[in-house]
């Protein structure tokens, strides 16, 4: 056991607020809400995985707005795999981790939603850019792109790291936040500041995309509530919408955590759910960005029947017979090879 992970888990009361019931097997100890946790996050991997696989075998897909699909898809999947590791090294395993498997531990979730929620406002820049010039892909000026993705991550990595390389409470308990022990009150708040900056950005940007399209749309129409604006709007609401909804209530949990004293808020000890909820947007990205879409979304699911059909002729042990007609067809080929 870690005695300095000890201290701080046992200061902020963690440790006295353990859940018991909790199921062991090939030696990892797992409860009811931790398995429910572990099967969302395959499905976000898995859902992920599918989303790129398709933008990957379809050449039609490989414009900017798709690298940026498949940079989110792609974020969206760490998350889901950075936090079943967060889950399974999670309990008493806690325990034995040295400091700086805790910030590695810690820091990864950090810097996949990140870079998820970085990627989300890069999709939002990309596409105000691309109302304002009005102008066709051009394959010439990817270097946008992969600035932008390079930025996401550059900016989500540094902020996950920030701990690890000294901003953090190690040395000094009364500053340490309840929910994440070994981290500051002082980095929390700055995270909370930097995503709540994230959100008011995303949401002017994508309020003036809906703007830009009413106002192209009255001089094209002279209705301001033609059709196209209309599901523009639609759009814009769903993707702010799912993203406060899923990121605003750790955001307040956080606030709370900030200014709360000692032990005085046993909210803090059920952060799992809201982690958890934030989580979630993961898998809710891919029905926002891809599945929207008509082709991408007749791409994802031929992919899946295709998968699906293989499974079964594989499982069925058969191999494949070829049909009476391609029978019939080969057939007449022989003979008018052997015809004079």
């Amino acid at each position: 056991m870690n005695q300095q992970i000890f201290i701080h888990y046992n200061y902020t009361g963690k440790l006295e607020n353990r859940q018991n019931g909790k199921i062991t097997g090939g030696g990892v100890t797992l409860d009811a809400k931790t398995i429910v946790f572990l099967i969302i996050c395959c499905f976000i991997i898995l859902e992920n995985l599918i989303v790129l696989v398709a933008i990957w075998k379809n050449h039609k897909f490989h414009n900017r707005m798709y690298f940026f699909i498949a940079n989110l898809a792609l974020c969206d999947l760490l998350a889901g795999v950075a936090y079943i590791v967060n889950l399974l090294m999670s309990g008493e395993k806690t325990l034995h981790l040295s400091p700086v498997l805790w910030f590695v531990r810690e820091g990864s979730m950090f810097v996949a939603l990140g870079a998820s929620t970085f990627s989300l406002l890069a999709i939002a820049i990309e596409r105000h850019l691309t109302m304002i010039k009005m102008r066709p892909y051009d394959a010439s000026k990817n270097y946008r792109v992969f600035l932008l993705i390079g930025t996401c991550w550059l900016i989500a990595i540094s902020l996950g790291a920030l701990p690890i390389l000294g901003w953090n409470c190690l040395d000094n308990l009364p500053d340490c936040s309840t929910v994440l022990p070994l981290y500051t009150k002082k980095y929390v708040a700055f995270c909370i500041i930097i995503f709540m900056a994230l959100l008011l950005a995303m949401s002017v940007l994508y309020i003036r995309i809906y703007m830009l399209v009413r106002t192209s749309s009255r001089k094209v129409t002279k209705h301001s509530n033609s059709e196209h604006s209309m599901t523009l709007l639609r759009t814009v609401i769903i993707v702010v919408g799912v993203f406060i909804a899923c990121w605003t209530p750790i955001f307040v949990l956080l606030l709370i955590d900030v200014a709360c004293e000692h032990r005085c808020c046993t909210i803090l000890y059920k952060a799992d759910y809201f982690i958890a909820l934030a989580v979630l947007n993961s898998a809710m990205n891919p029905v926002i960005y891809t599945l929207a879409s008509r082709e991408m979304r007749r791409a994802f699911f031929s992919l899946v029947c295709g998968c699906l059909i293989k499974g079964k002729v594989s499982s069925s042990g058969e191999p494949n017979k070829p049909s009476n007609l391609e029978h019939s067809r080969s057939t007449a080929g022989a003979q008018q090879e052997h015809s004079p």
